[in-house]
């Protein structure tokens, strides 16, 4: 006979002629043969999964899973076929064996993880616990369609996620306030701030237009002194202004901070005191929390302290440091003031080369223009002379005076030296025969003739003697 499956259910056929099983949406049953019918459409299973944590922290995880057979996967519905579809989906059997699959994934998941970081990465969790859980239902042919797990629940006397709720709700309420007042002490702040700035960029203006009608007037040195006078008065009363501000600022934060301490002791307290009910007895756990009292109220008073030192440190510190600027901004303006001098000088000196460089440049006009005239009176001169270059030399130099300048200088030179002149004649003798005899003796003669006169004359004037093989000097 011949069967038909509905648009969600799948024939089973079994016997003759197969020898596994066949799955098929319509089909021919032949003797010999059986067949079934299954439903592959998912059904939701709702749990609430308890697991514990790392710490041992037991929290419920309610979950609602749409699971199914994987219909476009052949395997996975031979795997349903075979072991499930024998069973009613809504079954006892089928709903314990898809609850103990996710049980025992979560719980083991759980186990390796801390409480905070289960909170804190809830997604990533949730996403594990689907995958390990698809991991498993694989073997048996099922799909999670859909996956829809809950906020994550306190076992009744296990509050963990209420008591984090409350601390995270405290802290939310006073860092609210902190932020207020923050805000606050920023506004006011910033007022006194620019209204400081205001007067000293005013200040800083009419000191400098001080300053400059003082340089242009020639008294500098006097409006100098004035202006750093004016600052640093000025200095000194924006000074104390800003230290009055900041005394009252730490004074609030002093406050702000132990209201703050305050709060996160309390809440700290709070779990610290839920901790000791759920692990010890009702005696002992009265007398733990009236010991955390005492501390708590030790370490506040401690903490207070310690932030109120802190802030005196800071505010003393702030006074060296504002005291350090005062200096640092007299010494800026000193170093302007020296500045504005120097280049002052420099400008005047400037001026003074400048004045000197045209001075320089008008007498190299000057020259230019005097040896251009004087090359034109130079290039008439030539043609008037028809280009006789000696003749112009001759001109220039009678025309100059050079010569009259000449024989000045020699004049000059010999003047006082009074000379002695020794004039050699020829002596009547051998060779003045007027026959021409002996004339080859004529030249010799005259040369020793010559001799005596020169070496009286040479030793008269440098007291040097002749050497005695050419001759003696006699004394008269």
């Amino acid at each position: 006979m011949y069967r038909v499956a509905s648009a969600s259910e799948y024939l089973v056929i079994t016997g003759f002629g197969i020898d596994d099983i066949k799955i098929a949406k319509k089909a021919w049953v032949l003797p010999g043969q059986s067949y079934s019918v299954f439903d592959i459409s998912p059904v939701n299973y709702t749990f609430e999964v308890m697991a514990m944590s790392a710490e041992k922290l037991p929290f419920i995880l309610p979950a609602v899973f749409t699971i199914g057979p994987r219909s476009d996967d052949e395997d996975s519905l031979n795997k349903y076929a075979k072991l499930i579809s024998p069973h009613d989906k809504l079954s006892h059997h089928v709903n314990e064996l898809v609850k103990g699959i996710i049980e025992g994934e979560t719980r083991v998941l759980a186990a390796s993880m801390t409480m905070e970081e289960i909170f804190r990465g809830t997604k990533e969790f949730k996403q594990e616990v689907f995958e390990k859980v698809q991991l498993e239902l694989n073997q048996f042919g099922l799909w999670i369609y859909n996956a829809n797990v809950k906020q994550l629940v306190d076992v009744p006397g296990h509050e963990y996620f209420s008591y984090l709720g409350q601390k995270t709700q405290m802290e939310a309420a006073n860092q609210a306030k902190i932020d207020v007042s923050e805000a606050k002490m920023k506004g006011e702040i910033g007022a006194k701030l620019r209204e400081g700035q205001t007067l000293q960029n005013a200040a800083k203006i009419d000191a400098e237009t001080r300053i400059i009608s003082t340089q242009r007037q020639g008294q500098g040195k006097k409006e100098e002194i004035k202006v750093r006078t004016e600052v640093k008065v000025f200095e000194n009363e924006r000074e104390a202004e800003v230290a009055e501000a900041n005394a009252e600022l730490a004074m609030k934060k002093a406050k702000w901070a132990k209201d703050s301490q305050v709060a996160e002791v309390e809440a700290t307290k709070a779990v610290a005191l839920r901790e000791a009910e759920l692990q010890k007895e009702v005696e002992i756990m009265n007398a733990l929390t009236q010991t955390e009292k005492l501390k708590a109220e030790f370490l506040s008073k401690a903490s207070v302290e310690y932030e109120t030192k802190v802030q005196e440190a800071n505010w003393e510190l702030y006074k060296k440091q504002k005291a350090a600027e005062a200096i640092l901004y007299e010494k800026e303006k000193e170093a302007e003031a020296q500045k504005a001098t120097a280049e002052a000088t420099f400008y005047a000196r400037q001026q003074v080369a400048d004045g000197e460089l045209y001075a320089k440049q008008k007498e190299a006009e000057g020259l230019v223009a005097l040896a251009q005239a004087q090359g034109t009176y130079i290039r008439t001169l030539l043609g008037a002379l028809g280009g006789n270059y000696g003749a112009l030399r001759d001109y220039l130099m009678i025309n100059g005076g050079m010569y009259q300048e000449i024989a000045k200088i020699n004049g000059e030179a010999v003047k006082g030296l009074q000379p002695k002149i020794t004039i050699w004649t020829g002596a009547g003798g051998v060779g003045d025969g007027g026959d021409g005899q002996g004339g080859a003796m004529k030249e010799v003669a005259g040369v020793y003739k010559m001799l005596p006169p020169l070496f009286n004359t040479v030793h008269e004037q440098t007291g040097m003697l002749p050497p005695t093989w050419m001759g003696k000097i006699t004394e008269s």
